[in-house]
């Protein structure tokens, strides 16, 4: 499977959460949309989202499940459950926070239940350690997803930084995290990622009308 995202894009269809996108037939319009505008995958969150997808294509899907715990910073995938529903509702690729960080269940347990089930992991990363420890405990990719995103203020460009110190492991790698432009996803490639997700740029028009409006008023 990972061949046919061999220089590819991959559109996340993930509206805002209480949106007027935010229904599963809407977000497998949206995954449609992608796949005929030439994505060869989609990253979809929720489980009635993916199943709503998987009625709309046969493309691979990345799932994911967010939540929001007292207990832990950890939003992405936090449960080996969320794993399994995932599965069930048609994910063929499994995404997790990989980061170093307080959690419910170590990665290792997560890493295990995609791999008992026979789907892909792909390890949400933020920095360089976070790949080499999800790389050791047998990752089958491994993403930027979380740069920018576990401390401080978010930048506003993506770190093609760490998509070069990532594709030094020997992995298949996707760039993921503000990639807004044609231009820094053709980067992410050019710096050594594997597929390139795009997210926000393509199906948060909140998100993106904000963008022309701000531009407009100064």
């Amino acid at each position: 499977m990972l061949e046919q995202l061999q220089n590819q894009l991959i559109v996340s269809c993930q509206p805002i959460t209480g949106g007027p996108m935010d229904s599963p037939s809407i977000v497998a319009a949206m995954a449609s949309a992608a796949i005929a505008g030439g994505a060869s995958a989609v990253r979809i969150e929720g489980i009635r989202n993916v199943e709503a997808v998987r009625t709309v294509t046969d493309r691979p899907i990345i799932g994911i499940v967010k939540v929001d715990l007292d207990s832990s910073p950890v939003r992405i995938t936090p449960h080996s459950q969320d794993i399994r529903d995932l599965i069930s509702a048609g994910a063929d690729i499994i995404a997790f926070d990989a980061t170093d960080r307080t959690r419910p269940e170590p990665v290792e347990a997560l890493l295990h239940t995609v791999q008992s089930l026979g789907a892909y992991s792909m390890a949400d990363c933020s920095c360089l350690s976070d790949g080499k420890s999800a790389h050791a405990l047998g990752a089958d990719i491994l993403a930027s997803t979380l740069s920018g995103y576990t401390s401080g203020s978010v930048p506003a460009t993506p770190d093609l930084a760490l998509v070069r110190q990532l594709a030094t492991l020997d992995k298949f790698i996707i760039a993921e995290g503000r990639y807004n432009s044609p231009e820094s996803a053709a980067a992410a490639l050019t710096a050594g990622a594997d597929a390139v997700v795009v997210g926000t740029a393509i199906t948060r028009t909140e998100v993106v009308t904000g963008w022309f409006r701000e531009a407009i008023h100064r």
